[in-house]
């Protein structure tokens, strides 16, 4: 997220607030949105966003919730009055398209910047403005949708290609053994 500071109005400042917060999905869903159980772990302060770095202040994050996960913390449950052995999971972030960049290590930008696609990224360099654009999403359509012959309305070919095959955890290891 990205806040700008200026609480009266007054001054020409600028400051980013990162807020990391989490919210324990184990209470019913009427609670766990409410500000009661929302934790905010970390604030990420400067004059910009923490861009390649918010490893760096994610890391006792991260080391605390695999603590979390493979070793567990002893708990008291207050209704219960009894301790428990607790264990925890992340299991999703929400953010916006740039910061999935800097939270996954993947490239947002650039010839393969479709997450889901990869290798298989459609992308074209314009000629006159030198950005990288992204055609070929009209394969994702059934494969007798109206679209894919429409040539005009997009690039003036037609789209015969199938949408590219979600690859499987063995392919994405393939993947990153080639890499040094």
């Amino acid at each position: 997220m990205f806040f700008t500071i200026n609480p009266f109005g007054n001054m020409n400042l600028h400051y980013s607030i990162w807020p990391v917060l989490i919210y324990p999905y184990n209470l019913p869903p009427w609670m766990c949105m409410k500000e009661p159980y929302v934790f905010m772990t970390l604030h990420i302060p400067g004059p910009k966003g923490p861009c390649h770095d918010i490893d760096v202040y994610m890391r006792p994050l991260i080391d605390e919730l695999r603590t979390l996960w493979e070793i567990g913390v002893e708990t008291y449950d207050i209704y219960a009055k009894q301790n428990f052995h607790m264990r925890a999971a992340l299991l999703w972030t929400i953010n916006d398209y740039l910061a999935y960049a800097y939270m996954s290590g993947w490239s947002t930008s650039g010839k393969l910047a479709c997450p889901y696609c990869a290798s298989n990224t459609s992308h074209c360099r314009l000629s006159h403005g030198s950005k990288t654009c992204y055609l070929g999403h009209r394969r994702f359509l059934p494969f007798d949708h109206v679209w894919r012959n429409q040539r005009s309305q997009f690039d003036n070919t037609r789209e015969i290609r199938l949408a590219p095959k979600r690859p499987s955890g063995d392919d994405v290891i393939n993947e990153l053994s080639e890499l040094r």
